[in-house]
């Protein structure tokens, strides 16, 4: 294949973060740490979800997903991007990647449709609790954990399809900690005008349609149980505040890095950790500190462990 910008590209180099070693040193160990309690975290959510009885609930079992998709969408990338802070040479492969845009989407799009299914979910327990356990039960909770799945799974293949077979020639560097598809794609030697336009469209505008649908769900939930009982609208608000924050961390970065033409985009490295490191560290620690069923039934296991 002759490219007009020269050799055929087979590996990206990945600028990362830039400074002294001790800086780099820092860096290291405070996002290894992190990187530790995400993993630790959710992994005990999970076990805590399956062992406790007391948490055999829809609530509890989606938010055991939730902390599965957590772990994996962070382990994408931050391992990596650990490694890189110690070595001299940041490079990953064309197909690493590639490997590694894809399974950010899969991830990605499956916790937003898993974050639509909890607001649900929310609906269905505050405005109609009587009907709770009939509405949510548990074949239509596996079913909607699998549609979770088959469109993360779209997600990332409608764009990956047609990024993955786009001529990368002469530019190799990617000013960022991982491969992301607005930078990557415009290291294209060919015009991508069409395709950013679909990822705008696709994982941009889509973000920003559904956090503006899950925001008017929780006022639809506060304004209903306002409605209805006064005194029910503060249990309401302790409840939904977690969901609220959650879909704040989650939705906002989406927007920022995809909700915009890719020729104005400038990598930025803060929204990129905190999306893919603080985030998923995050929804732990706010479902387990504001959660007191979950803090003892954590207690309970660690009592029956010792």
């Amino acid at each position: 294949m002759n490219h007009k910008n020269g050799s055929v590209v087979t590996e990206f180099i990945l600028l990362g973060f830039s400074g002294q070693w001790e800086l780099q040193i820092f860096f290291f160990v405070t996002f290894s740490l992190i990187y530790c309690a995400t993993v630790v975290g959710n992994i005990l959510i999970m076990v805590t979800m399956i062992v406790s009885s007391a948490l055999h609930s829809p609530m509890y079992f989606l938010l055991g997903n939730l902390s599965l998709l957590d772990m994996c969408l962070s382990t994408v990338t931050t391992p990596k991007m650990i490694t890189d802070l110690l070595a001299e040479h940041k490079t990953i492969s064309l197909w690493g990647c590639m490997t590694q845009m894809f399974f950010m989407h899969l991830f990605g799009g499956a916790e937003m449709t898993l974050l639509i299914i909890m607001a649900f979910d929310r609906y269905v327990a505050i405005c109609k609790p009587l009907h709770y356990r009939t509405i949510m039960s548990h074949k239509l909770l596996n079913r909607f954990v699998i549609l979770s799945w088959i469109i993360g799974f779209i997600h990332t293949m409608s764009q990956m399809v047609l990024t993955v077979n786009l001529p990368f020639c002469g530019h190799n560097v990617v000013d960022n900690i991982f491969c992301d598809l607005p930078l990557v794609i415009k290291l294209a030697c060919v015009e991508t005008y069409t395709l950013e336009l679909f990822v705008i469209a696709d994982s941009g505008l889509l973000s920003f349609i559904c956090f503006i649908l899950l925001l008017v769900s929780y006022t639809v939930i506060l304004v209903t149980v306002q409605q209805r009982a006064s005194g029910g609208l503060s249990k309401a608000l302790s409840t939904l505040s977690a969901h609220i924050i959650v879909v704040t961390l989650f939705f906002g970065p989406c927007i920022f890095i995809y909700g915009w033409p890719f020729s104005g985009f400038a990598s930025n490295k803060t929204l990129a950790v905190f999306y893919t490191v603080i985030t998923p560290l995050m929804n732990p620690i706010i479902y387990t500190l504001r959660n007191q069923k979950m803090q003892g039934a954590m207690r309970k296991l660690w009592f029956q462990s010792c």
